[in-house]
């Protein structure tokens, strides 16, 4: 029997190496995906999440890991009105919370097709008082009750690099926007991969997403390097890992591009390559395949659907870059560390009945934002199911795990959808401070805060 105080119940506390939790909170029941860290200039920390289902974003101030305080929860629109609503993406930057806005998906959200959701970004001043954002603009994709924005970048200046739906576009593409004026948002150049491109193209003839059968490219994800590289770093679905020279963020140019499918990713994994992380001051980048969550998948749902057998291998690689017109592939991560009273052989086949769509999930971003941790030789990934992980890359080609901590199982749903696999504890997304708190939230649970054992 546990006693720890982020134990579910007796039984159900979790698993932990080299770590120890410091914090947690329940978010009043609300399912975060994306946070980020906002640090006033008088030393006050503040995170605001993003809503995996939901209108809005939640602020907890963490001065104080151990004792995170709810602010409040602030909407961005009528619930009961735009039903398919999600706010998952988040950056925050020169006193701006730059929020994306986009519809859910029916697997995941519990949400119809038909239901709506307002689309885009809306730019928000937290300088002034970091408790009571002030709304500044709204900027939309052009495109009703879609997907919106997804993991895009910004680390303060001029502009904001996004994966975002756009008119006359398959998917996601990405679109630079100007925020010079953050209450005039202007869209100043954009870039997108052949495939892309709809003229000509009869309506069906397409995979997008979750649903593409091969190997589909669209943007996913936007990262910055951390020190002052003119470039974009984007993990592109089945378009692979690419490298953008963004010297003129009018007009992007492809410098290098590396496909990883096959043999990774495809079939039922969510992103294919979902994030490409440059290491700070380095020649080597992080590449990731993403796998998905078990909870909504079962062996007669993986052999019956659109996607059945084998499931390929999502993993974690280390990429040379030194030559971005070249990048390679030099290493692979670790097998994340099956702890020994795991009540599964390993992560593939845990209470499926067969072998699933395992696989890493949202890695930490530091994007040379001074109030995070920006370490070249570390790694922190969220790995679904296999919770949170730390990998120590100061030898790219010697890869180790460090430590990690999967989450108690969440107890209750937080809001309805169809699950029908194992409703395991699983991470999402994560943030290092620049004190070494460690801040990850969890799927239908909350978030919780911890730090590395002698650190």
């Amino acid at each position: 029997m546990s006693d720890v105080f982020y134990a579910k119940s007796p039984g159900n506390q979790g698993y932990i190496k080299n770590m120890e939790v410091v914090g947690y909170h329940d978010l009043n029941g609300v399912m975060a995906f994306q946070m980020a860290l906002h640090k006033t200039d008088d030393g006050r920390y503040y995170m605001y999440c993003g809503s995996f289902k939901g209108a809005g974003w939640n602020i907890i101030e963490v001065t104080d890991p151990a004792k995170p305080r709810h602010v409040k929860f602030f909407e961005c629109c009528d619930p009961q009105e735009y039903q398919k609503q999600s706010t998952p993406k988040i950056q925050i930057a020169d006193g701006l919370m730059i929020a994306a806005l986009g519809g859910g998906i029916p697997f995941l959200h519990g949400c119809k097709p038909e239901d709506k959701a307002i689309n885009g970004l809306q730019i928000y001043d937290i300088r002034e008082d970091p408790e009571n954002p002030k709304l500044l603009s709204y900027w939309s994709t052009g495109i009703e009750n879609g997907m919106g924005v997804h993991r895009f970048a910004y680390n303060g200046g001029n502009y904001v690099y996004m994966p975002a739906e756009c008119p006359g576009f398959v998917g996601f593409i990405v679109r630079v926007l100007d925020i010079s004026d953050p209450t005039h948002p202007v869209e100043c150049g954009r870039w997108w991969m052949p495939e892309q491109f709809k003229d000509g193209m009869d309506e069906g003839t397409y995979p997008v997403g979750h649903d593409a059968e091969k190997d589909w490219p669209m943007c996913h994800a936007c990262t910055i390097p951390g020190d002052g590289r003119k470039q974009i770093y984007m993990g592109y679905f089945g378009g692979g890992g690419i490298i953008l020279d963004v010297e003129n963020p009018a007009q992007p140019k492809k410098l290098g591009q590396l496909k990883m499918q096959p043999p990774f990713a495809g079939k039922n994994c969510g992103a294919r390559c979902h994030t490409f992380l440059p290491l700070t001051g380095r020649d080597f980048a992080v590449l990731t395949n993403e796998g998905e969550r078990f909870a909504f998948f079962d062996k007669e749902k993986i052999q019956k659907g659109n996607h059945p057998g084998a499931q390929p291998m999502n993993n974690l690689h280390m990429l040379d870059v030194s030559d971005p017109s070249d990048p390679v592939l030099v290493a692979e991560f670790p097998y994340p560390e099956v702890p020994e009273s795991f009540p599964y052989p390993n992560f593939n086949d845990c209470g499926i009945g067969c072998q699933g769509p395992f696989g890493p999930h949202n890695i930490h971003e530091p994007m040379g934002k001074p109030w995070l941790e920006d370490n070249p030789n570390r790694v922190y990934c969220c790995y679904f199911h296999a919770g949170l992980r730390v990998y120590d890359v100061s030898d790219p080609y010697y890869i180790k795990e460090e430590a990690y901590f999967i989450p108690p199982n969440p107890e209750k749903k937080l809001f309805e959808v169809p699950m029908p696999g194992p409703f395991l504890g699983t991470t999402e997304d994560i943030v290092v401070d620049d004190r070494g708190y460690i801040y990850i939230d969890t799927l239908h649970d909350g978030m919780y805060i911890l730090r590395m054992k002698g650190e």
